[in-house]
């Protein structure tokens, strides 16, 4: 830039120079340097004087509107100002700038002939920080369709839309308006309910922008439907506990109203409802049922139960154990051993132990309460299982007994039949042999 300012300074000058010594030794010259700025700076317009000899200057605006004549203000607007005149340098200043001023400024020296020549004043007109216009709204599953918008720059501002670093290709828009441009940028994009609160820039590049960048961050806004989850409490419920439910709801826009009832019935008297959380002092089992928390926005419903189930309050009396002398082991019936059940039968029947529930276990007290009427169940039937096996095994011996002595019986008969025809095949009497079987 400055070389050739440099040069335009130069070329015109020599010229103006030679022509001059060509024409006379004292020719006067005016020589301008063309300046550019922003739009609301204050521009400086420098007229050099080479040979001068008092003759009339004039400077004009692109309007051709006199500013100054030989140093006198002919113009009321006190945004130009006199800065310098002297035999070598006349200087302006024009303040606050704007597109209206751009054009060339007239410096002016009238002698026998007249020189004149034109500073050139370019103003521009960075941008300022883009907006994001939202031409449809984000939905679960939809599109999102963001315009990012540069109204006015000089010249026309390029717009570039950023994601995690990564450009995202935008439709670009631009029109002029007299000598400034507006500019935008538009994207669509699917988006899913992660993508809620994403992270999005729309950045703006100028050539006036020597500092950092106009950027305009932006996060998506995704609308979905809500999600319920009903944080139940640990351990076991008892008559006389106390519940508390928490009902962890999210969506967008986020439900306000959170809704809380029992399936089949109303809620109990002592139910206290604080947004989303339930409670119920001083257990009973008449509370036990089914709760359902539900919430719902724009975009959907959706709701998330408890079954409550309270215990009964159990409390366990330990008895003394038994001394040897009124519970003796030897005073117990015999067991037979044969039997799968005899060691079932044993063990309810030998003395049980003192038990020493721990409060804290919920668990414990509930076996205990349950162990005495099994015990008695399990005894009788052990007792009946023996008696069955007692009475089969008897059957089965009577049984036994009687088949062996039937078997005896009919051996003997053999024996006299053989015994007959052995003495008719000998040839002897055969009432005799029969007799003497009779004997």
């Amino acid at each position: 830039m400055a070389f050739s300012n440099v040069w335009n300074y130069l070329v015109p000058l020599t010229i103006l120079t030679v022509a001059c010594l060509m024409r006379t030794a004292h020719c006067q010259t005016v020589q301008t340097e063309n300046v550019t700025v922003l739009e609301g700076a204050t521009a400086q317009i420098s007229c050099r004087l080479h040979n001068y000899d008092g003759s009339i200057v004039v400077i004009q605006n692109p309007r051709r509107q006199t500013l100054f004549f030989n140093g006198s203000r002919a113009l009321r607007d006190e945004r130009y100002q006199l800065v310098t005149f002297t035999s070598r340098l006349l200087r302006i200043s024009v303040a606050n700038v704007s597109v209206s001023d751009e054009g060339g400024f007239y410096c002016q020296l009238y002698t026998d002939s007249t020189h004149h020549q034109a500073a050139t004043l370019t103003v521009l007109v960075p941008p300022d920080t883009p907006t994001v216009d939202v031409k449809q709204d984000a939905v679960e599953g939809g599109e999102s369709e963001l315009t990012c918008v540069s109204p006015r720059s000089k010249p026309a501002a390029t717009l570039k839309w950023m994601r995690n670093g990564r450009e995202i290709p935008g439709v670009v828009l631009q029109q002029d308006h007299g000598k400034v441009f507006s500019v935008s940028s538009t994207i669509r994009i699917p988006v899913e309910r992660k993508d809620n609160g994403a992270a999005l820039s729309c950045e703006a590049f100028h050539p006036a922008l020597d500092g950092p960048k106009r950027i305009r961050h932006y996060r998506l806004d995704v609308y979905f439907a809500p999600t319920v989850r009903i944080i139940p409490p640990t351990g076991i419920l008892r008559e006389g506990d106390s519940l508390s439910l928490t009902c962890s709801v999210t969506g967008n826009p986020l439900p306000l109203n959170i809704q809380w009832s029992k399936i089949n019935d109303t809620l109990p008297e002592r139910a206290e409802i604080s947004g989303p959380t339930f409670q119920i002092s001083r257990l009973s089992q008449s509370h036990n049922g089914t709760y359902l928390c539900q919430a719902q926005n724009d975009y959907g419903r959706a709701a998330d139960h408890y079954t409550l189930l309270v215990y009964e309050n159990v409390s366990v009396t330990s008895a003394a154990p038994p001394t040897p002398s009124t519970t003796p082991i030897t005073s117990l019936p015999a067991i037979p051993t044969s039997t799968t059940t005899s060691s079932t039968t044993l063990l309810h029947l030998l003395p049980s132990p003192s038990l020493s529930p721990d409060v804290r276990d919920p668990g414990a007290v509930v076996e205990t309460h349950s162990a005495v009427p099994y015990a008695v169940i399990g005894g009788v039937l052990a007792l009946l299982v023996f008696t069955v096996i007692c009475v089969l095994i008897v059957t089965i011996w009577c049984t036994v007994r009687q088949k062996g002595s039937y078997l005896t019986h009919e051996a003997s008969g053999l024996d006299e039949h053989g015994e007959v025809q052995e003495a008719f095949l000998n040839g002897n009497d055969a009432s005799q042999g029969k007799k003497e079987y009779l004997l």
